[in-house]
């Protein structure tokens, strides 16, 4: 049974920095793509960050591109997330997601591929103040 738990969100100030956890309990954790989705109060779920599985090509939103940067350590099956410089618009609550999907190289692809997959973590919380 595949288990996603976040942990490292709480409160920040703007401009400083955070990083989150994702713990994968996952067979083949290495064949899987990595992926972080967040969700502010009153909006949808949005893409942030993939990881591909196959080369760790990495892919960002535009609105995080160049501040935050994803990762994962295949030993202990983690992948995480660097947040700089942050900012009040990056409030939210942040999930993992895992899929075996297609060698992506588009926001669509990761964006979709992870959703269509739905395998989710329960979500860890940031909010960043101004």
């Amino acid at each position: 049974q595949v288990q996603l738990v976040e942990s490292g969100g709480g409160l920040v100030q703007a401009g400083g920095s955070l990083r989150l956890s994702c713990a994968a309990s996952i067979r083949s954790f290495n064949t899987y793509t990595m992926g972080w989705f967040r969700q502010a109060p009153g909006k949808e779920r949005e893409f942030v960050a993939a990881l591909r599985w196959s080369d760790d090509y990495t892919y960002y939103s535009d609105s995080v591109k160049g501040r935050f940067a994803i990762s994962r350590d295949n030993a202990d099956n983690m992948v995480y997330l660097q947040m700089n410089n942050v900012k009040p618009e990056d409030s939210g609550v942040y999930s993992c997601a895992a899929g075996q999907i297609p060698a992506c190289t588009s926001h669509f692809c990761f964006d979709q591929g992870l959703r269509d997959v739905g395998l989710w973590g329960q979500g860890t919380q940031v909010t960043v103040s101004s």
